[in-house]
């Protein structure tokens, strides 16, 4: 029997689903495009998805066309800034459709205090305007210039890492994919946080088809402004022809989740082919947990395993 919906998501999932614009399936062409690009409000984003620690700096800046924000642990000019750490470039969720910097303020901050890291998120273009594979080719980008450029950003070349929610996973998914065939960049660590991988008709999105955060009928509209009817493996990486030679790998989902099933099987597909990989089943949540901190019971046990299993592949 599937364990109930932890109260806190079930609160504010409520709340959610009632606000204007909640359900992508039922948003009209207009209200889409008003919405494309618009950012979350300050005070919406701070109670809804938390902030980065006090202790992390942050900079804005646009790479190879990309904007990107740079989260170090501490200031520059502190002997913190001397210190080689790991390198983690991180790519939101969203659907592919909406989400920007802000959403990843609290992932990516304690990732950089907790690890010690230099995290690096990117703003990759949004469909419907920049369809498959905009995103795919912006997130490639700026992981090939943040590996270029880690001395500079206080980092190791060598230790580099990708992490990335929903439509997130699902590009540090392909990514990896890519750094491995091309040879131009060598991940170590993916950390793949209930990532949709294009595992098809599930048995958990038939059964979370009505879920809070997520629904089925969200996703197919995802998917259809994203890519549309694609059997390229970027779409759906666990199509790629080989899984093999992939970094060390941590997969996170939640029980009440429709891409629940995507996340097991892809983790089943790297286990078969070889790759070291954990899988951590949180029961109670929903998707887009860890985007929650002040509402999800297990989204602060969350970012600490993402943390240990970064720490233990790359440090």
């Amino acid at each position: 029997m599937m364990e109930p919906l932890a109260p806190g998501m079930r609160r504010i999932g409520a709340i959610m689903r009632r606000l204007p614009g909640a359900s992508i399936a039922s948003t009209t062409p207009e209200q889409l495009a008003k919405r494309s690009g618009a950012k979350t409000p300050e005070l919406a984003a701070s109670i809804l998805m938390g902030k980065a620690p006090k202790s992390v700096t942050t900079e804005d800046r646009t790479v190879v066309g990309v904007p990107v924000r740079i989260y170090t642990n501490g200031p520059k000019s502190s002997e913190h800034s001397a210190r080689v750490r790991p390198l983690i470039v991180y790519f939101h969720g969203g659907g592919f459709v909406f989400g920007d910097l802000r959403g990843g303020d609290w992932i990516c901050g304690s990732v950089a205090k907790n690890l010690d890291a230099v995290v690096v998120s990117v703003d990759y273009r949004l469909a419907p305007t920049h369809p498959f594979p905009a995103a795919v080719d912006d997130c490639y980008a700026a992981l090939v210039w943040a590996a270029g450029h880690a001395d500079e950003l206080g980092a190791d070349s060598t230790k580099i890492g990708v992490m990335g929610d929903s439509a997130g996973g699902n590009l540090a998914a392909v990514v990896s994919l890519m750094a491995r065939d091309s040879g131009e960049v060598t991940v170590g660590h993916q950390a793949l946080l209930y990532p949709s991988v294009g595992a098809g008709d599930t048995e958990s999105r038939r059964q979370n088809a009505d879920a809070y955060i997520l629904s089925g009928a969200d996703m197919a509209r995802f998917g259809e402004l994203y890519a549309g009817p694609s059997d390229d493996w970027r779409v759906s990486p666990i199509k790629a022809s080989s899984l093999g030679g992939l970094p060390a790998t941590l997969i996170e989902v939640g029980g009440h989740d429709p891409l629940h099933d995507d996340g097991v099987l892809y983790a089943r597909a790297l286990e078969k082919a070889g790759v070291e990989v954990e899988l951590i089943e949180y029961p109670a949540m929903p998707h887009g947990f860890l985007n929650f901190p002040r509402f999800a019971r297990d989204a602060t046990a969350g970012i600490t395993a993402v943390v240990a299993s970064q720490r233990r592949a790359l440090l």
